[in-house]
């Protein structure tokens, strides 16, 4: 039942990825990526000014956004926004493009933003569900989001000040 669940909602996730970076299409004669003309280019771009201070560009802002309905989607939406392609050297292939496009100071406040984030969208349903009150919910998402928001800004200036940035 949870392979189910999580199968359904991962999969669904990376559609709406895949649909956000492949439309609008580029205009004829665009030599930039395809992706930079796209919906999720569009949105990160709107959200990365709140997440600069971490250390977060648009792509990092785009992974987050899936990243709320189950984290497993975040490396997945992380690959399709650099263009990644699957099969075996997938792995390699995102270890090494998030190497040369990220500081050390910026993957560490990433680690930091999760630990701390708000739990993806289904723990905060059996949150609501347990309490019976969408007041707590919203009171666990706010603080979880202020504290991740937070050691991430921590973790991402004390890098940035020991050299790492």
């Amino acid at each position: 039942m949870f392979l189910q669940r999580a199968g359904t909602t991962i999969f669904s996730m990376m559609v709406l990825i895949w649909f956000l970076a492949s439309f609008p299409r580029p205009p004829a004669g665009a030599t930039e990526p395809a992706i930079d003309f796209s919906l999720a280019s569009i949105i990160g771009h709107a959200i990365e000014p709140v997440l600069a201070p971490l250390g977060f560009n648009w792509q990092i802002a785009v992974a987050l956004i899936p990243g709320m309905a189950a984290r497993e989607v975040a490396v997945a939406a992380l690959g399709t926004v650099y263009a990644i392609e699957g099969g075996k050297e997938a792995a390699e292939q995102i270890g090494e493009v998030l190497a040369s496009k990220w500081s050390l100071a910026t993957a560490l406040s990433l680690l930091v933003w999760y630990i701390f984030a708000p739990q993806c969208a289904s723990t905060l349903a059996v949150i609501k569900r347990e309490t019976g009150s969408w007041g707590w919910m919203w009171v666990t998402f706010a603080y979880m989001f202020a504290l991740a928001y937070a050691a991430s800004l921590i973790t991402y200036n004390v890098a940035v000040a020991l050299g790492a940035g």
